[in-house]
């Protein structure tokens, strides 16, 4: 940038009134004749050095130093200098055009001319002086305009930090303009009018002393647009493929801020992005700048250097003394780099904040042109100090650079090791040069177009930003990045504008630049590729140089042009030469490419979490980085944890369950560190789908996000929850204790005596569950805080993020009311055969079903009643546990089986770690074990391990293909990163064995494995089976629904710890149509009975494995192609279902789980129909059993309570040992008692009523918090 002292450049805010001119500076009396016209002129010239000199100065100690004073200082600089104008002119238009034109020569009359032009001289005083202070105020705003934090626009990549520094910028630079500008035009209109034009901008246009230069700069864009758009359509693939379809669209106009510069004027900064050949050279010498020591001023004697070389002249000494080349410590500096000249013919300098980089240092050359041509034409008169129109004065810096940026010359000055020629090479290099310069022209066009339309009137001030991005659309086909209205003035964020610098200037110049490079270089004689040439060093093209800068002004520059390279038109060809090789390749690569924007109101949505993370880690090379790190220290640190949990597992010590803790908090403190490392990265704009994902996991740290103290707390409630779990016993009268597994599990499956399995249900859940109460109470508040630290709404919401999908409440919700129909039928038969085994005294035909008389501790599945509700006795009965018995099987021939089931669909075996390492049965050396079957993965890429109190039983034959399901997905995934070692959703990890166990429980398959004789083909004998399968399938889908229903409400405070119990048994009630078999209180605590509830596993992971089993059940059937019901497949040594089930477990959990259900299935949703089909000849025999029996579905009787067969012994087992003696010390206390019982149980008679005995009274008093 050059500056025109007479266009008022920079103007500070006016704080008096204007002054009369000094009179050493007042001009004098002259003639009207030619002798006193030339004595006028001279006595100008003089004059309007030493004022000039003074304004200029003035300003310059304003750019260098904002402050107060001298803004007063040059206010009363501007203001001498206008009055200076304004008297001068004055006298000037005193002459005749007689006199004028008898002027010997034409350059003098064109002198006076230029001189009665006044500008805002041409104002009153007071206007005037509100112009100047409009100026200067608009100076200032821009000049002190900063966003924090301060971004780095130009080497920055994240959308948002972009969006951000854009966004900052503009709002801070150009809102505060708006009101200030429409009077600042209605002035600058009123002194061009008072010079005889239309407006400012016709003013402006006449510099160019040509009549059809509007319709020249328009023939000469549309000469270079197709270059424009095919660059422009490039690089919006780039980006498309850096920012995703989201932010780019491939047939709209580019986000502003994407373009690696505050206003996408030149995109040479987002070059990295581009490169076309990475793997050659990259011309950026900044590194070897810094390397070799540049400083400011070795750039400059550097650009000093070249100047001399061709010939011209060397800064003189004035330019190194009062220059500013860097940017000063401690004061307010107007940064923009510009050249002054200081009219005294011997006083030039720069001023610009240097940096040390390549790009800088085209722009010392650039700047240093400016002065080179100060220093041509220093001795023409004041008026012809100028370029041969502005345009002239840009390029002459600029042609300097095209040499300078050059590899040649790099090489020539040592910056560059090596000079490498090839296409590849060109490429790159053109490509850059065309970043900067072909993506400029739009913009430099279109700047003055806003202008002229705002000085014409065509743009009115409530559309000044409107038209402002209509017109960058249209030329630059870029968009604003946010909603931008009339509120805000985007021009205004560019310098020039409240600089009052007309802009049209650089588009001519980057014409011009391109014809004189090509003549320079013909004077060179330069032979090959235009954009090779280099001509340091040549007096013959500094000769030309010379001519062209040593005239200014004093000549058209037609004719200057002319004079010069041999014509007097700008011309777009040397341009279109200079990037031919790149103009024919852009065409190459965007075959396909829509060139244009006609999607052209199109903009991008502003991003999520906009502008509160701008402050994060947008670097995803760095990301990849970390996750390496990440996933190198994850497998040991989560090895060591695994050993160590199942060592207590297998068993169950203080010592082993303190080890555990330790290396639960190491675990902790890891994913803490690496955790807390993941938020600091923004993924939004990565590429790489896993790193987003590995990210985003990594970033939820769970319980690591509590305080060391309460992470402590939180993991010795879970391990103190799981101990009295694993531990509880139920003992009898006789000493007796039976454990959960076998003994409480053989009693529910085999008694059907009524109290026995009633001893065994309510014995469990006194000492299983009671003791959890509390403990549960805290642990929610633990478990809440700590989702509520990693950004979730409570721990439910948690456990259901790991599902990735919003609706996934409601779509459970829809599958159950699917599957409901079909529950109510398998429940009401199974309460009619109930019925028929323990009468209407236990079972109601219109009620719940009595909890503990459905073979399961838990009444989750009901198989073990299968005896019970056989629909065909005399058919085939699917039970191969006689057989397993009767061949000897054992855990290990029961798990080698399933081995061999997988490896049978061309899968992976277990390898020799598991054998060697695995507990397949409960220990008989003494030690506590948690029996509860799983699986586990101990992350070193080949121990992995089944922990199973396995009993040889035909059930326990499909839990080992379940937990070697998992097993089986571990091998698969086993080389993803750690965080994506896990199932597709954790209902896909769970369904993967049972998929296998819906073909190994078909009567085929234990058929072919040699557990039954024959095969019935028969009705009977498929309700059978189906029955079976409903009674282990169809029957647990309530359960596995209602689980996290309570927990979920639980976390959420819908459920208080005042009623955990209540609602339990309501959910359970509503959903399972079961009622507790004897009253239940708030001092018990029945979901902790279950072992998930103490170990904190979510549970709906099992309702959604059983119904996405039976989807994936009939993809591998079909790919084996099965043929027949859906129930009779059996996909044993199917290569092709393996394939299918191996392809979609290597996944892990890297992909969305619709990604992984597609590839399954085919699509992407979980449904029941495949279930349907599976049980569709049971539903179709329930509906007509049910109908004929005229059985009700549901529960209506819902309040329906049973009774008990032994009241008594139930009261006799609530009091304290040491009262039951005396309680039944006679026989008419017994008859007494459970008469009185049994009227508290019916009629809810006062315990006052009944007793006088105070020991019995106290009984009742327990037996009152009882709800019978």
């Amino acid at each position: 940038l050059q500056v025109f002292v007479w266009t008022v450049l920079l103007l500070l805010p006016v704080l008096g009134h204007s002054e009369a001119l000094r009179d050493e500076w007042l001009p004098g009396n002259y003639p009207d004749n030619t002798t006193g016209a030339q004595q006028f002129l001279d006595a100008y010239n003089a004059t309007a050095e030493e004022v000039l000199f003074y304004s200029v100065s003035a300003s310059w100690n304003y750019n260098t130093d904002i402050t107060d004073a001298n803004s007063q200082l040059q206010v009363q600089a501007s203001l001498e200098e206008q009055a200076f104008s304004s008297a001068w002119g004055a006298k000037a238009k005193l002459f005749s055009k007689a006199t004028l034109d008898a002027l010997t020569d034409p350059k003098d009359k064109k002198l006076v001319e230029k001189i009665k032009i006044l500008g805002a001289a041409n104002l009153p005083p007071v206007e005037r002086e509100q112009y100047n202070k409009i100026l200067s105020t608009m100076d200032s705003i821009y000049s002190t305009a900063k966003v924090y934090p301060e971004p780095n626009c130009r080497i920055a990549q994240s959308y948002k930090r972009l969006l951000y520094a854009w966004e900052g910028w503009h709002n801070a630079s150009g809102v505060p303009l708006r009101d200030h500008y429409p009077k600042f035009v209605e002035l600058s209109n009123k002194a061009s009018k008072a010079d005889g034009f239309a407006d400012t901008g016709a003013d402006w246009r006449s510099w160019y002393e040509t009549e059809t230069f509007e319709q020249d700069l328009e023939q000469l864009y549309r000469t270079i647009e197709p270059l424009y758009q095919n660059l422009h359509a490039f690089v919006r693939r780039q980006l498309y493929k850096q920012y995703g379809p989201k932010y780019i669209n491939l047939k709209g106009p580019i986000p502003a801020h994407l373009l690696g510069n505050m206003w996408a004027q030149t995109w040479n900064n987002i070059y990295s992005m581009m490169i076309p050949f990475p793997d050659k050279p990259n011309i950026d010498v900044t590194d070897e700048m810094v390397k070799q020591g540049y400083n400011a001023m070795h750039m400059f004697r550097v650009a000093e250097e070249f100047f001399t070389s061709l010939g011209l002249e060397k800064m003189p000494d004035e330019f190194w003394e009062g220059s500013m080349l860097v940017k000063p410590e401690g004061r307010e500096v107007v940064c923009h780099a510009s050249a002054w000249d200081f009219y005294n013919r011997k006083d030039f300098r720069i001023k610009q904040c240097t940096t040390v980089t390549m790009e800088q240092l085209f722009t010392v050359h650039h700047e240093m042109g400016h002065v080179q041509y100060y220093l041509q034409y220093k001795d023409q008169p004041v008026g012809y100090r100028r370029g041969a129109n502005p345009g002239f004065h840009e390029a002459i810096g600029d042609v300097l650079s095209l040499s300078v940026s050059t590899p040649k010359h790099l090489h020539t000055i040592n910056l560059l090791d090596s000079v490498t020629s090839d296409n590849e090479t060109d490429t790159n290099y053109l490509l850059k040069m065309a970043l900067e310069k072909i993506a400029f022209l739009p913009f430099g066009y279109l700047i003055d177009q806003w202008r002229w339309g705002v000085f014409s009137g065509r743009t009115p001030p409530d559309r000044y930003n409107a038209d402002w991005w209509y017109l960058r659309t249209k030329y630059q086909g870029i968009c604003p990045p946010t909603k931008r209205t009339e509120d805000h003035f985007d021009p205004g964020a560019k310098y020039h504008i409240p600089g009052n610098t007309p802009y049209i200037r650089y588009f001519v110049s980057f014409i011009l630049q391109f014809q004189l490079h090509e003549k320079l270089c013909e004077a060179a004689n330069h032979t090959g590729p235009l954009h090779t040439c280099d001509i340091y060093r040549s007096a013959e093209a500094g000769t030309i140089l010379k001519k062209i800068l040593e005239a200014g002004s004093s000549k058209p520059w037609p004719v200057v042009l002319q004079e010069a390279i041999g014509t007097n038109k700008l011309d777009a060809n040397s341009l279109m030469k200079y990037f031919d090789p790149i103009i024919k390749w852009l065409e190459k690569q965007n075959v396909g490419e829509t060139l244009g924007w006609p999607d052209f109101n199109w903009v991008p949505p502003i991003p999520e979490g906009y502008p509160e993370d701008i402050g994060k880690n947008t670097d995803e090379l760095d990301a990849k980085k970390f996750l390496d790190d990440y996933n190198r220290t994850a497998e040991g640190v989560w090895n060591a944890y695994t050993e160590a949990s199942w060592k207590y597992n297998t068993d169950i010590n203080e010592a082993n369950k303190q080890a555990m803790l330790q290396k639960n908090l190491e675990m902790s403190a890891h994913t803490l560190q690496y955790g807390e490392k993941a938020r600091m990265y923004d993924t939004t704009d990565f590429q790489d789908a896993s790193v987003k994902r590995i990210i985003k996991k990594l970033s939820d740290i769970e319980r690591a996000a509590l305080s060391a103290a309460e992470l402590e707390e939180y993991n010795t409630l879970l391990s103190n929850m799981e101990t009295k779990y694993s531990v509880a016993t139920v003992c009898r009268e006789d000493g007796r204790c039976h454990p959960l597994d076998p003994d409480l599990q053989k009693i529910m499956a085999e008694s059907r005596d009524y109290d026995e399995l009633l001893f065994a249900w309510k014995g469990w859940r006194d000492s299983a569950g009671k003791v959890l109460r509390q403990d549960y109470k805290r642990y929610v508040e633990l478990a809440n805080k700590a989702a509520t630290l990693n950004g979730h709404s409570d721990n439910g919401a948690f456990w259901r993020s790991l599902y990735e999908t919003p609706t996934f409440e409601e779509d459970l919700e829809t599958l159950w009311k699917e599957l409901e129909p079909l529950y109510q039928n398998v429940h009401a038969y199974v309460r009619r055969a109930l019925y028929k085994k323990y009468g209407a005294e236990h079972i109601n035909l219109k009620g719940p079903i009595p909890a503990h008389l459905l073979g399961n501790m838990w009444a989750q599945t009901w198989s073990g009643i299968m005896d019970l509700v056989m629909p065909y006795p005399d058919a085939t009965q699917v039970d191969a546990t006689p057989a397993m018995v009767a061949q000897g099987w054992d855990a290990i021939r029961m798990f080698k089986e399933s081995d061999k089931f997988f490896t049978s669909l061309g899968l992976l075996p277990m390898p020799e770690e598991f054998w060697n390492k695995s507990m397949l049965e409960k220990p008989s050396d003494g030690r506590q074990v948690v029996c509860h079957a799983s699986a586990w993965d101990f992350y070193n890429r080949k121990d992995f391990r089944i922990k199973q109190c396995t009993v040889v039983t035909m059930d326990d034959l499909i839990t080992v293909h379940h937990e070697m399901g998992h097993i089986q997905y571990f091998l698969q995934y086993k080389d993803q990163p750690v965080s994506f070692r896990d199932g597709a959703n954790p209902g896909f990890h769970e369904a993967i064995g049972d998929v296998l166990a819906l073909s190994v429980s078909t009567p085929k398959h234990l058929q072919s494995i040699g557990l039954l004789d024959k095969v019935d083909n028969n009705a009977e004998s498929d309700i059978n089976f189906l029955m079976s399968m409903a009674l282990d399938k169809i029957a647990f889908l309530p359960f596995g629904y209602l689980m996290d229903q309570w927990r979920w409400k639980v976390f959420d405070g819908r459920i208080p710890p005042t009623e955990y119990n209540k609602e339990w048994w309501n959910l359970r009630m509503k959903y399972q149509g079961l009622a507790p078999p004897v009253a239940r209180t708030e001092d018990d605590f029945d979901p902790g009975a279950k072992f998930h509830i103490p170990a904190n596993v979510p549970y709906v992971r099992y309702f959604v494995s059983f119904i996405i089993q039976f989807q994936f059940h009939k993809a591998l059937c079909d790919a084996a192609n099965h043929t027949g019901p859906l129930h009779t497949c059996d996909i044993y040594r199917s290569k092709e279902a393996g394939k299918l089930m191996g392809d979609v477990m290597k996944l892990g959990f890297s992909k969305p789980w619709p990604e992984a259900m597609a590839m399954v299935t085919g699509q992407p949703k979980m449904t029941a129909q495949p279930l349907m089909e599976y049980f569709k000849p049971l539903i179709d025999w329930l509906e007509k059993e049910n109908n004929n029996n005229k059985e009700v579905r549901g529960w209506p009787e819902y309040d329906w309570q049973p009774s008990s067969t032994a009241p008594s012994q139930m009261f006799f087992e609530l009091l304290p040992r040491e009262r039951r003696h005396n309680v039944f010390t006679s026989s008419s206390r017994h008859i007494n008692f459970v008469f009185l019982l049994l009227r508290l149980a019916v009629k809810s008679i006062s315990c006052s009523s009944c007793f006088t005995d105070e020991i019995l009274l106290k009984g009742c008093v327990q037996i009152r918090l009882m709800r019978f």
